[in-house]
């Protein structure tokens, strides 16, 4: 090996620094990662007060999800690449110091407009997810490394969790906004403090000149597809405006192609966004990411639907809809930490198609059976268990075929495509339940939920396929 590649890890295969100097960036990392997840999902129980309080339907409010994780799929390959070649540790409290502004302005905003503007700049810090996964490659020993990868990942589910509980508790103490967001900027603060002083870079920097044309260009084409996507409903979906959009998004993408591969340090290598060993990775992250975020998107308003009125539902509060999570938060912890012993026996893609053969499950639980508080409970527990042990073998699987030097750019490649997953999820989802209410009213009908359910679980399912296939073509 060069020096390079060997200031993360002696010779032996041990990481540079002792026990304790990783278990303290783990530490750190993980606690960011949980901030960064809250942040994601502490809106979802309020999309259905934004409607009233802004007076705006459900595909404009959706934006309020949706542009946080946009501005993620933006800004992950571009951080990540910043990673590699000044250092993930500083990329890191780059993110969360955009977290802290954006919860700010989220918490002076009193148009949507506003809102959606500081729910983009929260939403830059999704890129942290991979550049702790590189900087845990970098750092580790080769046996610790999907455990650890696998704590950190898990904290996607758990954060996700405890953000939609934080949430509940506010709403039911005020009817305002802004003291979730002044809570989100003190919780990324106090992660800012942590990794300041705890995290430690290892890893070895990579030359080369940041792609911004890349950068523009990759936004450019989501931005024209997720708002065609969001918007097809309402301007219909063969009209000029949403086939234009369309049009657009798909000529932007090949000149965006061109550009990557034309440029000598592109914003994504494309080897390894369709490479032999990459092309499986990516498409499995793009359907969880797909998949977890529907799901997000999906039950804080079926949770609150009033069964009374609407025959379906649980008529529960925005509280509810956290505690109604708990029980994956509880089971994903678990099995994040039992992926690398799994991993272990069977192979990191076999471990992901596991997880996702499970994540499939829960929702075709739910597509068959939602009338219970049993089957919410049911659902829950079993998502837990599938993400936990997928994301922890994907976040493996997407850098293990890579030199040390690009760990950062391969993690937020796959990040990229899981982040993008979830965007259309909010747009794909919004317009199904959009396109199918009660009539006279703007609600969704329960056959719109379950609709919704089944192609969440389809999704899954084919992750769960590609995986089994990977396994196949390259075996451990």
């Amino acid at each position: 090996m060069t020096g390079a590649q060997t200031t993360a890890q002696t010779a032996a295969g041990h990481p540079a620094g002792g026990p304790a100097r990783t278990g303290g960036t783990l530490l750190a990392l993980a606690a960011a990662g949980m901030v960064v997840s809250v942040q994601q999902t502490l809106v979802l129980p309020l999309l259905p007060q934004f409607m009233v309080r802004f007076d705006a339907p459900i595909t404009d409010v959706t934006w309020v999800f949706t542009a946080s994780l946009l501005a993620g799929a933006v800004a992950t390959p571009l951080l990540a690449r910043f990673g590699d070649m000044y250092g993930k540790k500083r990329m890191i409290v780059l993110t969360l110091v955009l977290l802290v502004t954006g919860s700010v302005v989220c918490a002076l905003s009193a148009s949507l407009p506003v809102l959606i503007a500081g729910r983009a700049l929260q939403g830059v810090s999704s890129s942290l997810i991979p550049l702790a996964i590189g900087m845990i490659r970098d750092a580790f020993p080769r046996e610790r490394i999907i455990t650890a990868i696998g704590i950190v990942s898990a904290t996607m589910g758990v954060g996700g969790s405890a953000g939609m509980i934080v949430t509940g508790l506010i709403a039911a103490r005020t009817g305002s906004h802004h003291p979730v967001f002044w809570i989100t900027a003190a919780l990324g603060a106090a992660a800012l403090a942590l990794v300041a002083v705890c995290a430690r870079d290892a890893g070895a920097r990579a030359g080369g000149r940041p792609d911004l044309a890349g950068a523009a260009l990759l936004a450019a084409w989501l931005v024209c597809l997720l708002l065609g996507i969001s918007q097809g409903n309402a301007w219909g979906w063969t009209s000029g405006g949403v086939l234009g959009l369309f049009g657009a998004a798909a000529a932007l993408c090949a000149v965006w192609t061109v550009v990557q591969l034309r440029v000598r340090a592109p914003l994504v290598r494309l080897t390894l966004l369709v490479g032999a060993r990459s092309l499986s990775a990516n498409i499995v992250s793009a359907l969880l990411g797909f998949s977890m975020f529907a799901a997000f998107t999906l039950i804080a308003g079926f949770v609150q639907a009033p069964s009374a009125e609407v025959g379906y539902g649980l008529d529960g509060t925005v509280l509810d809809v956290g505690l109604y999570m708990l029980p994956s938060t509880v089971t994903m912890l678990v099995f994040s930490a039992l992926a690398g012993r799994i991993a272990g026996r069977i192979g990191p893609a076999y471990t992901l198609a596991t997880g996702s053969a499970f994540a499939g499950l829960c929702y075709a639980w739910l597509a068959v059976s939602n009338s219970h508080v049993y089957d919410m409970l049911a659902f829950s527990a079993i998502q837990g268990m599938g993400f936990g042990i997928a994301y922890a073998a994907l976040g493996t699987l997407a850098v293990q075929h890579v030199p040390m030097d690009q760990s950062g750019i391969a993690s937020g490649i796959n990040s990229l495509v899981r982040t993008a997953g979830g965007s259309v999820a909010g747009a794909v989802t919004a317009s199904i339940l959009a396109g199918q209410v009660i009539a006279g009213t703007e609600v969704p009908t329960l056959g719109a939920y379950e609709l919704c359910f089944w192609v969440v679980a389809a999704g899954a399912a084919v992750a769960a396929l590609i995986a089994v296939g990977h396994g196949l073509r390259h075996p451990d």
